[in-house]
């Protein structure tokens, strides 16, 4: 299993964590649009010596986004639970996640999977129905190329398939397991016809 993805996924309720990110240029943008695009409400606290007039434009679409034009300090680890570090020196990068492990706060560290707690995958999403895609850090590129698949593959009509399951799921009668059994059957003959 050495080659094997050991990795947990997860759906975090990002709205509910404040975030702290180090870095202002364009991967720190690009981390930035991921997150927001995906809960726009969560409380983002961006650190950076300078922060690029691209995301001093998309926070003024978002006042959850506080920027702080300074350098980082170890303090700055108390504004959030989870932190995302996306500055381009690698060995400052490992020091602030060192400190940020030090207090127990999860990190991620832009294209440096050896310094990080948790990757941000792509996301496929229709709906409620989200779908993230890991490549255990090893390939970024091929993760966007299979989302760009799935996104072409997946019906933009899915939203409605889901309330009509949640409907027929409120409706059933019985045991838990006659309603997944009966769940199961009904959601089979839809990926077929989904195939077709």
């Amino acid at each position: 299993m050495q080659d094997s993805n050991l990795l947990f996924p997860i759906f975090l309720k990002l709205e509910e964590l404040p975030l702290l990110l180090v870095g202002g240029g364009f991967v720190a943008h690009e981390k930035l649009e991921a997150m927001l695009g995906n809960a726009p409400q969560t409380k983002i606290t961006v650190v950076a010596t300078q922060i690029s007039e691209t995301i001093k434009d998309l926070a003024k679409d978002f006042p959850n986004l506080t920027l702080i034009e300074r350098p980082f300090h170890t303090s700055d680890l108390d504004l959030a639970t989870l932190i995302i570090v996306a500055i381009n020196d690698v060995e400052r990068s490992a020091e602030i996640r060192q400190e940020a492990k030090a207090i127990g706060k999860l990190i991620n560290v832009a294209d440096k999977p050896t310094l990080c707690d948790f990757y941000l995958g792509s996301i496929v999403k229709k709906g409620n129905l989200k779908i993230a895609i890991s490549t255990n850090g090893k390939s970024p590129t091929l993760a966007k190329r299979i989302k760009e698949m799935l996104n072409d593959i997946l019906p933009d009509d899915l939203e409605l398939l889901m309330q009509n399951l949640g409907k027929i799921r409120d409706q059933l009668k019985g045991d838990f397991a006659y309603k997944v059994k009966r769940l199961n059957e009904i959601t089979t003959d839809m990926v077929e016809k989904l195939k077709q």
